[in-house]
Parts: structure tokens; sequence; C-alpha cells
């Protein structure tokens, strides 16, 4: 287990909507993805093969027991949890008075 965590903590969605064609350049962080992505795999039971499969299997089990806490020394060694929304530009005006 120790092993898939330390896997789970490097590996970075290789393509799609979290891929890194949209998050340049390495993609999103596996244990960032959101749950709602991670079912339509296992809706379709149609996990990627190999290695990742497997990890993205985990993360979708922990998130679905709850256990998405577990990830909070990842997200907080890099940087903090990925941000999937860009920042609003916010315009500020002067009130006349």
């Amino acid at each position: 287990m120790v092993d898939d965590l330390k896997a789970i903590g490097t590996m970075r969605m290789p393509f799609g909507k979290y891929g890194p064609a949209s998050f340049p350049p390495d993609g999103v962080p596996i244990y960032d993805l959101p749950a709602e992505y991670l079912g339509w795999f296992a809706s379709k039971n149609s996990w990627p093969k190999g290695r990742l499969g497997e990890l993205l299997r985990i993360v979708h089990q922990m998130k679905a027991d709850g256990s998405d806490t577990a990830f909070d020394p990842l997200r907080k060694a890099n940087g903090g949890p990925t941000q999937f929304r860009k920042p609003r530009q916010r315009e500020w005006r002067a009130s006349d008075d």
C-alpha cells in the first residue's frame, strides 16, 4: 500500500480532459481528479490498462470511502489542490459620492 501511495503521489493524468493538453505541462495529479470523473470510468468499467488503471481504481475507492484526506500531505507538498477554474479578473471602480 505504501508503494501505491507513493505512485499516486507522482502519477499525473496523461490524457483526456485533465491531461497535459488542458493542464500543461504534465496534467492533473490523479489524487486531485474529481470523484465524478473517476466514477465515469467505474460506471463503464473501462479503467485504463496497466498501472494507471490500478492507481485510478485505488483513488476512486478512497474518495468513495471518504478517505480523501489521506491525499492532503501530497497536496500540501505540491502547493495545494489543483485549481480547475481560472481566477476571475476583477475590475475595481471607485464609487461616485
